[in-house]
């Protein structure tokens, strides 16, 4: 059989083939010689924005450190990288959060491409959505300016204590800080002037919390007093022992620990260590109470779930708020036998804008209340379902109210903690792994 017509059609594709890759670079060479992620991560840890050397012709130093500034002085967790087209994106945003180990909104220019990430608790996916759409197709400087002014007005969180509070990118000259801020004066001022009537209105309203959870928690405070009076303990009593004396001394001071932490309460997470502590001298008290009666001494359960008032829970039952689903929950003695007669639970009621309601169907300033009493990760089975905790399981209550009343708000991890690699990688990529698909589509969508 004659193959040379074989060989002469196949010399000149595999001379063609080895020309191709000898020119065209492949996304693993790219990678070699790619500034390294934990380079970026680096400066990023220094300052909030980074150019790398390679994409310099889009953003000069000066323009740089105008942007840097102008997100310091914002004081707010936004992060914005500049980096040449043919950078690698495989895992991008992702490897750069956890490289960089803070929490915040992402951004990435990519050639003339643009596109961002963040923590949920610091922006939701929708709103970083929006953000990106709405800059698509510009230049480089104006779109990461127009990107940042329109972020800083809704970005949750702090900047890293890392930065500082006049730090510099690249320690430019006096002459580019007078350029910066001409800059940041003529194109930002604006931008600022909303940022901090923005503040000024949050925590506005983190007072009104407050001043709603003082309230309830000074009822809380004055009824444990109540208690103390009526259990009429004398330490000096006929019968009484080291024991009882103990168990009342733990209660007189939770009752002026509590005093003491509500004084000082100045945003409403404050509230968790005052009915926390609450629930440590109702227990003391369930305590003493059973050794003057002579009674076995109750095991330590959560308080009851309907009133933490009524004192520690005896038992579980479930219950089902309406348009919800059942669940076991702790109660006193006295909601237990109304539960099963059929009758509703005595609740405990607080002020809403519709009326009284129980606190499961208020606000979510009532969570830090709860979150107190309700502590170690029973709180979210407990208040499924419910208004308050529809509300506390939102990205935006860790930033409102704070973290922690079990498992609600994203871990705890507010906007420009460092949390390391402790965050959610679904609000990093796109579940595939590539960059893009998360923030605005994939990556340069529009273009």
């Amino acid at each position: 059989m004659n193959d040379r017509p074989v060989r002469t059609v196949a010399a000149p594709l595999v001379a063609l083939l080895v020309a191709l890759l000898t020119v065209l670079p492949t996304e693993a060479a790219r990678a070699q010689t790619a500034t390294d992620v934990s380079v970026i991560a680096a400066a990023l840890r220094k300052s909030p924005v980074y150019v790398d050397p390679a994409a310099s012709a889009q953003m000069s130093p000066q323009e740089a450190n105008a942007l840097a500034q102008k997100i310091k002085h914002a004081d707010k967790p936004v992060f914005v990288t500049v980096l040449p087209a043919d950078y690698p994106t495989r895992n991008l945003f992702s490897n750069l959060r956890t490289a960089t180990g803070i929490t915040g909104l992402y951004a990435i220019r990519l050639g003339d491409r643009f596109d961002a990430r963040a923590d949920s608790s610091v922006m939701s996916r929708t709103a970083v959505q929006n953000l990106v759409a709405g800059v698509q197709g510009e230049g480089a400087t104006a779109q990461l300016n127009d990107f940042t002014d329109r972020a800083l007005l809704n970005v949750r969180g702090h900047a890293p204590r890392v930065w500082g509070t006049s730090g510099r990118t690249g320690g430019p000259s006096y002459a580019a800080l007078i350029t910066a801020g001409a800059v940041i004066v003529a194109g930002g001022a604006g931008a600022y002037s909303l940022v901090r009537v923005n503040r000024r209105r949050r925590e506005e309203e983190q007072r009104a919390a407050l001043e709603k959870l003082r309230v309830v928690v000074d009822e809380d405070i004055t009824a444990f007093g109540e208690e103390l009076e009526r259990l009429d303990f004398q330490p000096g009593e006929p019968g009484a022992d080291d024991a009882m004396r103990a168990d009342y001394a733990r209660a007189l001071d939770s009752y002026d620990e509590a005093k003491t932490l509500m004084a000082g309460a100045q945003r409403p997470e404050d509230v968790k260590p005052v009915t926390q502590a609450l629930e440590d001298g109702r227990f003391s008290l369930a305590v003493l109470t059973a050794r003057r009666a002579g009674r076995p001494l109750p095991e330590r359960r959560p308080p009851c779930f309907f009133d933490p008032r009524h004192g520690p829970s005896v038992a579980d039952a479930t219950w089902t708020p309406p348009g919800g689903s059942p669940r076991e929950v702790p109660v006193c003695a006295a909601d237990q036998a109304r539960l099963a007669d059929g009758r509703e639970p005595l609740a405990r009621e607080v002020d809403t804008e519709y009326g009284r309601r129980p606190y499961w169907e208020a606000g979510p300033a009532y969570g830090p209340w709860a979150g107190g009493y309700f502590g170690g990760g029973m709180l979210p089975g407990l208040l499924m379902g419910t208004l308050l905790g529809s509300m506390m399981s939102t990205p935006s209550y860790a930033a409102d109210y704070g973290t922690g009343y079990g498992d609600f708000g994203g871990g705890g991890w507010s906007g420009g903690d460092v949390s390391g690699s402790d965050f959610d990688p679904g609000d990093f990529g796109d579940g595939g792994g590539d960059f893009g698909g998360g923030g605005g589509g994939d990556f340069g969508g529009g273009f």
